[in-house]
């Protein structure tokens, strides 16, 4: 069976692709079983806690990440240095539980997907 990993790697505002790829995982779940979702660049952003989509005219569907769990998604991993490089510590509030990674345990995690889609 194939693995399939989805990668979040833009803001999650000012485009749909966060959107998008968000649809596309939930309907993959349905499917297939084994599912890692990668967070990279400014695609960390999509996890952020506490955002305020109205402010810039945009539909809220951060917090719809919170249920991954519950369709059984549990593989989730955030770039360590996309974190830092944005000013995010360990302090900050993410909707999701997601494993901190530096960029070549991402890499090496990632090549082991047969399938890598990017949003």
């Amino acid at each position: 069976m194939k693995r399939i990993a989805f990668v979040f790697t833009s803001a999650p505002h000012g485009s749909s692709s966060g959107r998008e790829g968000l649809d596309a995982l939930l309907a993959t779940s349905a499917f297939i079983d084994d599912i890692g979702v990668f967070f990279v660049g400014d695609g960390v952003f999509q996890l952020l806690a506490n955002q305020q989509p109205d402010a810039v005219l945009a539909r809220d569907y951060i917090a719809t990440f919170k249920v991954l769990p519950l369709y059984d998604i549990d593989q989730c991993w955030l770039c360590a240095a996309s974190l830092r490089e944005r000013g995010l510590g360990e302090e900050t509030t993410f909707v999701l539980p997601a494993q901190r990674l530096e960029p070549d345990a991402l890499r090496e995690k990632l090549d082991s997907y047969t399938v890598v889609l990017t949003f």
